[in-house]
């Protein structure tokens, strides 16, 4: 049969002349010789002696065959054809059409296999999270006390009540428990602040508040969060006092004295004073305290129960625990001020220590009652070896005017604004003396000088500093940023600041400059910092930090199809752990406690305290015992508690604290086809919360593509603009207090990532990723550090583009980093990593952690990168220099240390598995 198909295959492609002449050849052949075989034979069927015979009657058996019959035969030979090629024909559209079934009965089968899959990886999903669920309800049964919802807010809805005021001899006795009305300030108000507006309630005194100063007020407080403009549910008040004072020169017995004259009539009749001045604050940042020296403003005045904020108290009216000491307005409204800043390095400069100051004594003082402190600085400087030099001055050239209205032994400044400060750039220390006149608590001469100081990276010595107040002392730490000794340690003085090793000096100058940038360096930060340490003494949390709402790349009646994702290149066999439905990290949990455990640090390390975050990085943990006695919520300890490897190790995060997930933040640029890779290779990743691509395009992402399945919600929110630092934008979608940035071309195992998510939940203040690079020093030029990308045993960052960071440094990135260094990747588009090392290195002083031993990434079949051009590296050399410039300093820290898994290259018993088998 098949010979029969394969001829008559061979037949249909013959013409149909060739066919005619083949078949009369084979009716003309296959005859002759059957004929001359048979012919052989007799009729009894033995063998012909005679052949010849039958031979030729076959041929007259032709030679009588007529043309007609031959034409019917040969017809007959065609029909045949053209029904076998018929019949051919049918059997190969039936052979096509079985085959075209079998194929999408072929894809069907596999859908259903996949679907099949994807059922059963959401079964198993949703069995783990039944699980997770009834051990949360069980934590919750067992729990002393209940899960606790965000408080609602609590306001008052009446201005204060009119009461009698105070005797004048009570209110320096005022202190918060007997002059404060905290009926009016719960602790879920949320603080709001009522500013009584300048330009209505004016003059409190017969003159206009300054211009600059009112303006600059108004202004600033009117960032500040906690302002309102409803005057029944404020908690406080605040009166610009300003510079509202007219100087009215009267005889003493001894001396001539200015009186500040202070409308008290006017104050007493604002329209929430409620009789006694309670819940309010007289500000007072006056500037002319600097030039004509203003003393006091409030010295003799009644204000009843209102606190005083301003930079000039006496001990007789200066109440500890309720007035506040603040800087005057000495810097700019607000804004970037690093450009007024000196380099922390180096440690040691031209001068060792360095004063300019004159002290005009008022009549009838001694103008020598500080001749003896003046004539130990002297013999400290000719006892001093010729390598330390100093720049005291204690006269001006010129004289200064002699001012009656200066505090009594306080000390003027000497030259211009310029000159002082190119001294200070150039000295180690600052010598700052406290004013004679023992009465004074501060002056604002003495703030000018601390700030001054500051601003230049000298140092501060407080001299008599054992009496004085800083500005906000009662939150800051000015031991860490300033030298306070008593001015009996004159003789002593020269050997203390010797005896300062350069990390120390290093160490304080750094700190000194973080507390300046932050509280008092503009008026903003002043302002904010006065509101900020008032709701610090009342316990009040801070307004919620708020985070940014991304623009959805698509509406909300479309949604991208999604597809199971293309083969990659296969995992390795390894179990790495369960796939949980996403559920959000706590958030909010330490509204009222934060203050009270990490107050300190919130002022004068890491933090900032104006804004309450969901979660910091520096959360405290349990003791060991109590993840297994009344705080286990949450946790899920390896082996339930008995430790172990492999199958143990892979069901449970363990660790010290509570199981969380980590969420993907993706920047892309209009690169659909290398993003669809990147969701697809996250398929299947364990602890995936969501994936949030931030789209950098300034075109949507097409809408009929369909984007491949990543086993996590995908969220896609197109940025304002194109620029590198929406890379950290804190996006609303963002629920896990672990992000993991990523490009769209790196690729990453899962091993890998659930390693590094590991290593993060024990380094949760670090960046942790694997991209490892270092600032090397310029040995060509000298003239700062360069990046570098080569590999090396030391390292100081890890790049962004695959690594863990804490949501937290997600919101410090815009509040806390300077804007000139956002605005300088912008104008480079370039080198928002850097910035990310630099920010959290100088948060927390420590180095990234780099996982595994993975140095770099390729992305094969990618197109080039921005990385490629030879440009890129010039441009990351400037960055560092630039970011140096602004900072001050160089905050990245070098490291030696690589995190690998625990057992790694560790022989185990056969019937074990390590913790990560490729790692």
């Amino acid at each position: 049969m098949y010979f029969y198909e394969r001829f008559c295959q061979w037949l249909g492609h013959l013409k149909l002349s060739r066919v005619i002449l083949l078949v009369s050849v084979i009716l003309f052949v296959v005859p002759l010789f059957t004929h001359y075989y048979l012919s052989k034979y007799d009729e009894t069927g033995t063998l012909s002696s005679n052949p010849m015979r039958h031979t030729l009657e076959a041929l007259g058996d032709i030679s009588t065959m007529n043309a007609a019959d031959l034409k019917l035969r040969i017809e007959e030979m065609l029909r045949i054809k053209a029904s076998v090629s018929t019949e051919l024909r049918e059997l190969e559209a039936k052979r096509g059409r079985l085959q075209r079934e079998a194929a999408a009965a072929s894809a069907k089968a596999d859908s259903a296999k996949a679907e099949h899959a994807r059922a059963a990886a959401e079964l198993q999903r949703l069995r783990v999270s039944a699980d997770q669920a009834r051990i949360a309800q069980l934590e919750a049964i067992r729990r002393d006390s209940p899960e606790l919802a965000p408080p609602l807010q609590i306001l008052p809805s009446r201005p204060p009540p009119i009461l009698p005021p105070i005797a004048s001899s009570s209110e320096v006795h005022c202190r918060m428990f007997s002059c404060f009305d905290h009926s009016r300030c719960s602790l879920t108000s949320g603080f709001p602040v009522y500013l009584y507006d300048p330009d209505v309630f004016v003059p409190l005194s017969g003159a206009e508040v300054d211009g600059f100063l009112k303006t600059t007020l108004k202004q600033t407080l009117g960032y500040n969060t906690h302002i309102t403009r409803d005057p029944n549910e404020a908690c406080v008040y605040l009166v610009i006092v300003g510079e509202a004072f007219p100087f009215v020169k009267t005889p003493a017995p001894t001396t001539d004295t200015y009186k500040l004259l202070l409308n008290e009539t006017a104050i007493k009749s604002l329209p929430y004073w409620g009789g006694d001045g309670r819940n309010h604050v007289l500000v007072n940042m006056a500037r002319r305290e600097l030039s004509v020296g203003s003393g006091d403003a409030f010295r003799g005045a009644s204000i009843g129960r209102a606190m005083i904020a301003q930079s000039t108290f006496t001990h007789e009216q200066f109440r500890p625990g309720f007035d506040i000491v603040m800087p005057p307005a000495l810097g700019p409204p607000g804004g970037d001020v690093w450009a007024d800043c000196a380099p922390i390095a180096p440690a040691r400069r031209k001068y060792l220590l360095s004063f300019q100051g004159s002290q005009p004594p008022p009549k009838g003082i001694d103008k020598d009652h500080d001749k003896s402190l003046i004539e130990a600085l002297q013999q400290m400087v000719k006892s001093a070896p010729a390598s330390d030099l100093f720049h005291l001055q204690f006269e001006c050239d010129p004289p200064v005017e002699k001012r009656a209205v200066l505090p009594i032994g306080d000390w003027a400044l000497c030259g211009t604004d310029r000159s002082r400060r190119a001294v200070l750039r150039d000295s180690t220390f600052a010598l700052i003396l406290a004013p004679a006149d023992r009465n004074y608590v501060t002056t604002a001469l003495l703030q000018a000088r601390l700030y001054e100081a500051l601003r230049s990276g000298a140092i501060p010595v407080i001299l008599g500093g054992d009496r004085i107040r800083l500005p906000f002392d009662e939150v800051l730490d000015w031991r860490r940023a300033t030298v306070s000794v008593p001015r009996a340690r004159v003789p002593e003085l020269h050997v203390l600041l010797r005896a300062l090793a350069d990390a120390d000096l290093l160490a304080l100058r750094r700190h000194a400059r973080v507390l300046w940038e932050r509280y008092l360096s503009s008026v903003q930060a002043g302002v904010d910092a006065l509101l900020a340490s008032l709701r610090t003494r009342l316990l009040i949390p801070a307004r919620p930090v708020s985070p940014t709402v991304g623009a959805p790349a698509f509406n909300d009646s479309y949604s991208p199809p999604r597809l199971e994702p293309p083969a990659v290149d296969a995992e390795p066999e390894e179990t790495l752990g369960p796939l949980e439905a996403p559920y959000p990290s706590p958030a909010y949990r330490r509204n009222f406690s934060v203050a009270l455990l990490h107050g300190y640090e919130m002022w004068n390390d890491w933090g900032e305290p104006f804004a309450l975050y969901p979660q910091l990085p520096w959360d405290p943990v349990v003791t060991s015992e109590a993840r297994f006695m009344g705080s286990a919520a949450g946790f899920r300890p390896v082996g339930a508690g008995a430790g172990g490897s492999g199958r143990e190790f892979s069901e449970a995060l363990g660790g010290d604290r509570p199981r969380e997930q980590f969420t993907v933040v993706i920047l892309t640029y209009e690169r659909e086809t290398v993003l669809a890779a990147a969701l697809a290779r996250l398929r299947g990743l364990p602890y995936l919360n969501k994936v949030v691509v931030v789209w950098n395009g300034p075109s949507s992402p097409s809408s009929v593509s369909s984007w491949p399945e990543s086993g996590a919600p995908v969220a896609v929110v197109r940025a304002p603009r194109n620029s590198l630092n929406n890379r950290f934008l804190p996006y609303h979608l963002i629920d896990t207090e672990a992000v993991l940035c990523v490009d769209d071309d790196a690729h990453l195992r899962h091993d890998e990532i659930v390693f590094a998510f590991r290593v993060w939940r024990e380094h949760r203040d670090r960046i942790v990723g694997f991209p490892g690079r270092y600032h090397a020093w310029d040995l060509n030029f000298n003239n700062g550090f360069l990046y570098n990308s080569n590999y090396s045993c030391e390292l100081s960052m890890v790049l962004t583009g695959a690594a863990f960071v804490h949501r937290y440094y997600l919101w410090a990135y815009w509040r806390t980093l300077p804007a000139a260094i956002r605005d300088y990747v912008d104008e480079y588009m370039n080198c928002e990593d850097i910035a990310m090392n630099f920010l959290v290195s100088h948060i927390t002083r420590k180095p990234p952690v780099k996982v595994t031993s993975r140095w770099t990434f390729r992305c094969p079949g990618c197109p080039v990168t921005l990385s490629a051009d030879e440009t890129h590296f010039h441009e990351r050399h400037k960055c560092i220099q630039f970011f140096s410039q602004v900072m001050g300093y160089t905050p990245l820290l070098t490291t030696q240390y690589r995190a690998d898994s625990v057992l790694f290259k560790t022989r185990i018993p056969h019937d074990k598995q390590k913790c990560f088998k490729f790692i």
